[in-house]
């Protein structure tokens, strides 16, 4: 969205607003509403749109607080310090950013931001849920913003598509809906990535797995084995690929595949594709299975997607199958043994009448390894399982688990108490990994040792 419109947009907001007492300590008739109404229009009226279009976003930024401080300073309502810099910000942040919920963008303990309607605004900080003060004007004021959101990536929302995927210039996720399948009023959830991204050395700081299940991870990228990663909304699944594309060498070439956009891999070879819905005839649509199979044709060192949810698992399986070695996506399933059941039925969406054995022998030769990741009820996220597919038995796909966390309790607090241990199986993938420089040491394996 351009500057003209963000401005147009605004002005409009603010003309619709309804103006009710708020708690800006302002005293009198005039309400903090009413000020920011006028302090808007005026705004529109005296911008120079051609010149501030140039600008740098820290120069525009300056420039919006030297023009609204020069029409406070017209007003004759007498405001303290801080109501004129709450004014000044609110107006910088509906211009520039996402209105009330700059504040919540802003501070990096925040992981995620749910807008239940207009009137109601949880976080998530540490992994549990809090509801904060900050609401909308009303239902337009949300709407504008996810009008905002949307349109500047190319995509729509309104009644006759009232479902939408998004993302922000810094790689978080946004999806809303909207009435009339959002019975209440619009909602919007906004799953923020770390302007820093995690490493493996933040996950075992932070206790989400050991340095050992670390090391063998490493070791599985630089070998090029073919990874799964299953769990829960909210668990950590990209995150945890994000950390381990870090393995990948910088002389490969790695294509991505996402729905919205927000893996950040830092070697120097990444192309990045990203699926298109249809427009506003019903055309136009680029679905996750064409971009699958076009990347094939890019002559791909690994494939990387964000995550698999159809009929694309089949052609990804291929791949997986035909020589692109060391690639990994992930997907939603309680249990690792939940996600090779969802994967069998998802290559029942490509319309190929396939028996289940050969469905099952194509997931076991494409796969090697399933990590699990689990939010636990304290919040506190974890590696819970590392497993290795190990071939077929008759009909039926064997694993064997090499790493795991046992829960033993649950504190008085609410604290979720257990221990990570190897379960003293020597998986098969370790001469893989010797030949590929990665020499892994026996006693990692060893089921004595505990890790808190």
């Amino acid at each position: 969205m351009s500057l003209r419109d963000s401005l147009a947009a605004a002005g409009e907001e603010a003309a619709t607003r309804r103006t009710e007492p708020t708690d800006k300590g302002f005293v009198g008739h005039k309400t903090y509403s009413d000020l920011k109404t006028r302090i808007h229009r005026k705004l529109l009226d005296r911008v120079d749109l051609a010149m501030m279009e140039k600008l740098s976003p820290e120069q525009l930024r300056s420039e919006l607080k030297t023009l609204v401080e020069r029409l406070l300073a017209e007003e004759t309502l007498a405001i303290n310090d801080d109501e004129r810099k709450n004014l000044v910000s609110d107006i910088q942040h509906e211009v520039l950013g996402l209105g009330p919920l700059e504040p919540l963008m802003a501070d990096p303990g925040i992981s995620d931001i749910l807008v239940n309607t207009w009137r109601q605004v949880y976080v998530e900080r540490n992994g549990k849920l809090e509801l904060t003060q900050v609401h909308f004007e009303n239902e337009q004021h949300l709407l504008k913003i996810i009008d905002k959101i949307v349109s500047g990536v190319g995509r729509r929302v309104d009644e006759s598509s009232p479902m939408v995927d998004a993302r922000l210039p810094d790689g978080s996720r946004v999806n809303a809906i909207i009435p009339p399948l959002a019975v209440d009023g619009a909602i919007l959830s906004i799953r923020r990535f770390a302007v820093v991204p995690l490493r493996m050395e933040d996950l075992v700081r932070y206790r989400a797995l050991t340095p050992e299940m670390a090391q063998i991870l490493e070791g599985l990228v630089k070998a090029k084995v073919n990874l799964l990663i299953s769990g829960g909304t909210g668990t950590g699944k990209t995150t945890l690929l994000n950390i381990l594309s870090g393995y990948i060498p910088a002389a490969e070439r790695v294509i991505t595949i996402e729905d919205a956009a927000e893996l950040q891999l830092q070697q120097p070879h990444v192309v990045r594709l990203e699926m298109r819905p249809a427009n506003i005839e019903g055309k136009g649509e680029v679905n996750q299975r064409m971009l699958v199979r076009n990347s094939l044709r890019m002559r791909p060192d690994r494939i990387i997607v964000g995550e698999v949810r159809g009929a694309e698992v089949l052609d990804m399986l291929q791949a997986m199958n035909t020589g692109h070695e060391g690639s990994m996506t992930t997907v939603h399933a309680n249990t690792p043994r939940d996600a090779l059941i969802r994967l069998e039925n998802m290559i029942g969406m490509a319309g190929l009448n396939l028996p289940p054995k050969t469905m099952r022998q194509q997931i076991s030769s494409a796969l090697t390894v399933i990590i699990h990741v689990s939010r636990l009820s304290d919040g506190k996220r974890k590696l819970t399982s590392i497993q290795e597919i190990t071939g077929m038995e008759g009909d039926i796909i064997t694993m064997q688990e090499i790493f795991t966390y046992e829960q033993t309790g649950v504190a008085a607090d609410g604290s979720v108490h257990g221990h990570f241990r190897a379960t003293g199986i020597r998986p098969k993938f370790v001469d893989r990994l010797r030949v590929h420089g990665v020499v892994v040491p026996d006693d990692l394996f060893d089921p004595l040792r505990q890790y808190e």
